[in-house]
């Protein structure tokens, strides 16, 4: 016979039934609402196959062609300041690195020699000159008496011969004067053209001469200035057409990175020829530079405006080259990519005039072509720029 459960045990299993009808009541209950309650929408999904893309704006504006050089600063003039006569340096009047004026003095060359010679000059004149005087007097009595016969007409030409003998002295008289007043003048060095001093090569009291190898100083002219680049012989065509037509060609200097302006000019000349050996011509600019932006020897980036013209601009990495030809990507209303064939014209850094192909408000792919082909759904995926909003090298 078995024996009776506790009466713990009894009391658990009574308890324990409600509870797990519970669970499976909730559980239950659970599953229903899962099932019929509405599916979330799922995430948007992009266009199948859409190829994103950034795309510039076609726009009608003056092009301004520029061609693009390497330019070297060269004064206009560049004078070395030498003595030419001989003697002691007395006097140094200018600053170092200072403007002067044409007609400045510079230096002073000790003078008392060359103040001798002019008064030797001056008296060695005088001396002949009262012997002119006194022969001409001479000759004229003797023509009186030769009238009377009182003379021969011998003497009166051996006077006539000393007079002009006398008279040639006095022309060498003259010159003499004329030559150490000269010299004397040259012992005040003063400046023959404005401009900036350099350093000096000689301090006072050295004995200076005609046949130093150094100058005493160097004045170089910084306002105006000018810059000499070269053009490559492809462009000499354009170049020469635009000179034709506008002798004073607009041209910009620009600094080693292409980020300051340092002035504006004209173009002044040209070469007479190419140089074989690099197959370029010279060419010369001429700038006011007042502000002295442009410094002798500096190396500068030189943009020489040839032509502006009204015309369709687009950026350069818009166009691609191909077995046919130029053309470009153009987005379309519907989103999609159209193959256009394009003529090209003249360009400008990052720019390049359309003169076939295109016209104003149009979009075209300048990043994402190389994913394109005629009819690619396309993701512009910034609002569109003009095409003058290409940074350009300077800019």
């Amino acid at each position: 016979m078995t024996a009776p459960l506790p009466a713990s045990s009894s009391s658990r299993r009574r308890f324990a039934r409600p509870l797990l009808w519970l669970i499976v009541v909730a559980a239950l209950a659970v599953l229903a609402w899962w099932r019929l309650a509405p599916a979330a929408p799922a995430p948007a999904a992009p266009p199948a196959n859409a190829t994103p893309v950034r795309v510039a704006t076609v726009v009608r504006e003056d092009l301004v062609v520029r061609l693009k050089a390497l330019g070297t600063v060269t004064p206009l003039h560049t004078v070395g300041l030498r003595s030419r006569v001989d003697g002691e340096l007395l006097r140094l009047a200018f600053r170092e690195g200072a403007q002067v004026q044409a007609g400045d003095l510079i230096a002073e060359i000790d003078p008392r020699p060359y103040q001798v010679a002019l008064a030797r000059a001056l008296g060695t004149q005088q001396q002949n000159l009262a012997e002119l005087d006194n022969a001409q007097t001479q000759l004229k009595r003797y023509s009186e008496l030769q009238a009377k016969h009182f003379v021969s007409a011998q003497d009166l030409s051996d006077q006539q011969s000393k007079v002009r003998q006398l008279q040639g002295r006095r022309q060498t008289d003259q010159a003499a004067v004329d030559e150490a007043r000269l010299q004397l003048q040259y012992t005040r060095i003063t400046a023959p053209v404005a401009g900036r001093m350099g350093l000096r090569n000689v301090d006072v009291g050295n004995l200076v001469r005609s046949s130093d190898a150094d100058p005493l100083a160097t004045i170089t002219q910084t306002a105006p200035i000018s810059v000499l680049f070269t053009v490559p012989e492809p462009d000499l065509p354009a170049v020469v057409a635009a000179v034709r037509a506008n002798p004073a060609l607009t041209v910009e200097a620009w600094d080693r990175e292409e980020r300051q302006a340092l002035g504006d000019g004209v173009l002044s000349s040209l070469d007479n020829r190419i140089d074989t050996a690099t197959g370029t011509l010279k060419l010369r600019a001429q700038f006011a530079n007042a502000d002295e932006a442009l410094f002798p020897n500096q190396f500068v980036n030189i943009r020489l405006q040839v032509s502006s013209s009204d015309a369709v601009v687009i950026p350069n990495a818009a166009v691609q080259f191909g077995s046919k030809g130029s053309y470009v990507y153009v987005v379309a209303a519907d989103a999609t990519s159209q193959l256009r064939k394009v003529v090209l014209g003249p360009a400008d850094g990052e720019r390049v005039s359309v003169r076939e192909g295109l016209k104003a408000g149009e979009r075209v792919v300048v990043e994402g072509i190389d994913g394109l082909r005629e009819g690619a759904k396309v993701e512009v995926i910034d609002a569109p720029k003009a095409a003058t909003d290409t940074p350009q090298a300077g800019a």
